[in-house]
Formats: structure tokens, sequence, C-alpha cells
């Protein structure tokens, strides 16, 4: 009796699924609508080869979280079966509440509640569906367990969810400065006092994980024609929210019409049942199938913010390493107001202005611990020669200032 699922992932090679509860996560309709919403959202404007979903990226982490715990019970770290199990479920279900396009929706349509609340939300209903399996992954992902360690493998400076991204965005990107070696990686993980640890001679590929993961941010996820793009669709739902506000009749399939007319936040998510019931009917092809229709809209604001879409005129980007002036938005608004036909108060809608700050390592969260043969243990700060720990813990701010081209 065969009791495990073979999936083949371009990245890994071949991801065993077991069957049981493991494999009853993966075959939930909450997780299978991670295979409607991309991975990178809009990256693909830049990298077109960018076009993978939640759904792989979930069964990367799971794949590494099992290599994980198989590498730490060869190390003589004892962990139950059952907490074996459970740390696979809870990072299979880790990204469970991500609406389309990444952090779109979390400003524009809902307001107050974070991805993270709607996952556990999501994660309590799978439990219910399959019967209360999941209470120990739920108090792990929920950092509730005694056991630290399985938490920082969900959710630190060093977990599966990042080993999994940075290796599969670069593979997909093409953007082979990413490629960590997350194998290698894995197998130098320890534990120490409770705590995960990386073995020394591991050294090199951390030093190597955190300048990628650098790289990575600021060529991919950061990058500010992708930046510019994310905020034509932000103000293009934006302005659509606003014409439903105002009574007018928005073209939108049931699950988005539910977040355009109502104003949706955390309490809203509490009292009423059917958001969570939307939500889950959210995906990418809701948003794409709506600025198609948009595009032929009367309101000339979201049509054309509908077109730039669709016909990838991503706003011009200007970064700053200092606060863009109100004298320079107001000239910008005036300007565009003129050229495009448009209310100066609705000029607003064709600029946007946003502030991208990023720590490479943070040295207030969670450290990155190298464990010395003869038991010391440092800080990688410490511990690395070519790390200046300053300069990758350097807050950089940048400000970028996207507008309409003209």
């Amino acid at each position: 009796m065969n009791d495990s699922k073979i999936i083949s992932d371009p990245v890994f090679g071949f991801i065993k699924i077991p069957k049981g509860l493991l494999y009853d996560i993966v075959k939930h309709p909450l997780m299978q609508r991670l295979n409607r919403i991309n991975q990178l959202g809009l990256a693909s404007v830049v990298y077109p080869g960018a076009r993978h979903t939640r759904f792989q990226h979930s069964l990367g982490t799971f794949h590494l979280m099992s290599e994980a715990v198989s590498t730490l019970q060869q190390k003589g770290v004892f962990i139950f079966d059952s907490e074996a199990e459970a740390v696979e479920a809870a990072i299979l279900m880790h990204d469970i509440g991500h609406g389309p396009f990444s952090h779109v929706l979390e400003n524009t349509l809902i307001k107050g509640i974070s991805h993270e609340e709607i996952s556990l939300m999501m994660m309590e209903r799978i439990n219910l569906d399959l019967g209360s399996q999941l209470n120990l992954a739920i108090s792990i992902f929920k950092d509730e367990y005694p056991k630290k360690i399985f938490h920082q493998l969900i959710s630190s400076q060093l977990d599966m969810d990042r080993l999994d991204y940075l290796r599969r965005d670069s593979f997909f990107t093409g953007v082979t400065e990413g490629n960590i070696g997350s194998a290698r990686i894995i197998k130098m993980l320890n534990v120490a006092d409770d705590h995960l640890v990386v073995e020394s001679k591991g050294i090199y590929s951390i030093e190597n994980y955190l300048t990628s993961r650098r790289l990575m941010y600021w060529q991919v996820y950061l990058h500010k024609t992708a930046v510019a793009y994310e905020k034509v669709l932000v103000n293009t739902l934006t302005r659509a929210k606003h014409l439903a506000a105002m009574g007018k009749e928005v073209f939108a399939p049931p699950a988005l019409r539910y977040f355009l007319y109502n104003d949706v936040d955390a309490e809203w998510f509490i009292q009423h049942e059917d958001a969570l019931e939307m939500y889950r009917e959210l995906d990418d092809s809701d948003i794409w199938s709506s600025l198609k229709v948009w595009k032929h809209s009367d309101d000339k604001i979201l049509s054309i913010l509908a077109t730039d879409m669709l016909d990838r005129h991503v706003f011009k980007v200007e970064v700053h390493d200092e606060p863009v002036s109100e004298e320079r938005i107001k000239e910008l608004e005036m300007h565009i107001a003129d050229k495009m036909g448009i209310p100066p108060g609705d000029a607003h809608y064709m600029i946007s202005i946003d502030t991208i700050q990023k720590d490479m390592y943070d040295t207030d969260e969670d450290r990155i611990a190298i464990l010395y043969k003869d038991g010391t243990i440092k800080d990688i700060s410490e511990a690395s020669e070519i790390l200046n720990v300053q300069l990758l813990s350097k807050k950089i701010r940048k400000y970028y200032l996207c507008y309409q081209r003209i």
C-alpha cells in the first residue's frame, strides 16, 4: 500500500506527502485556493517567469521542514512524531490567509486585519473540518507551544518559509544571485538550550543567505517597476471602492463585490460569518476579470487605471533618499489634472507616494546563533568575518514617487 503521494517540484525534485493528516490538508479547498494566487504578486511585470503560485511555495516549505526535522532527529534532538507532523502541518498552512496580489488588499479593500490573522481563522476552519487534529499545529503557529524551536522553524530570521521563497523566487525570476544553499543550511541546523542554532561550519552558507536575501529584496520584491505596478492596482481598487461608496454600479464577481461594497475590517470579520466565505472565494482571477470590464468604464479614472494594468502602462517612478515635498506633489497633481482633463481633486489617483524600508538582519529580532565545537554560541554578527552587521541591519529607507505617464 502506498502511504505517501509524490509531487514533482522544479526546485527540489520529488516532494513526498504522507497520506493522512498532511495529505488531507493539501487536498483541502482552502489550500487548493492557493493555486489561484501568484506567489510574487505583480513581479512578473519585470520578471515574466515569476508565475509560480503560493501553493507551490507552501509545498516547498513543507519539504524543507521535513528535511529539517529529520536532520535534527539524526543529531539526537528528541522530537515526537506528533510534534513533527504538527510543525509540518503548520508550515503547510502558514500562507493560507494570503489574498490576491500579496499585500494589495490589506490596505485597500480590507482594513485593520492582516493576512496572518486571516490565516489563523482559516486554520481553525480546516481544524473543524478535520476533527480537531490541528490543535498542536495551531499552538505551534501561534508560538504558544513550550518547545520554541518549532515556532522558530516556521517564523524567524532563518525559517523554512524564507529558505523556500528565496530559492524558489530566484529560480522562477532567473535572478541567480538569490540561489541560496538551503540543503546545506538545513544540514547545519542543531539545537542548543532549546534554541535553533547553526553549526559553525555552516557560517559561509549563512553569510551567502543574508547577502542573497538583501539582493532579492532590492532586485525583485522591491524592484521599482514592480512597486509602481502594484501602486497602479492599489489606486484602481481604491477608485472602484470610492465609486461603490458613491452608490455607482461597479462590475465585480460576487467575492470582490462584497469587499468593494462593504467596509470590511477586523470587527466585520468577527461579526459576519460570510466575510471569511467571501474571502476564500477571492483570487487573482477576480481582479483580472474586473479590470477587463473596468477598462471600458464610463468613469474616466477607473478606465485609465484599468487600462494601465492590462496594457502594462506602469506608473513612472522616482526613487528619492529624502521625503518628497508637498509642493512637488501639488505641482504634479495640477499638471496631471490639466493634461488628462480630470478634476484636480481626483488627480491623487494618478500618483502614489511610498516609503519603503527594509532591514536585512534585524538585531532586535531573534538572532541567528552560531554554535562552535567547544559549545560556545555567537550571534552571526559577531561570528562572521565578512558580514558587517551594522551594514546589514542598517535601516535602508527609500522614498518612491510613482505617477501616471502623460
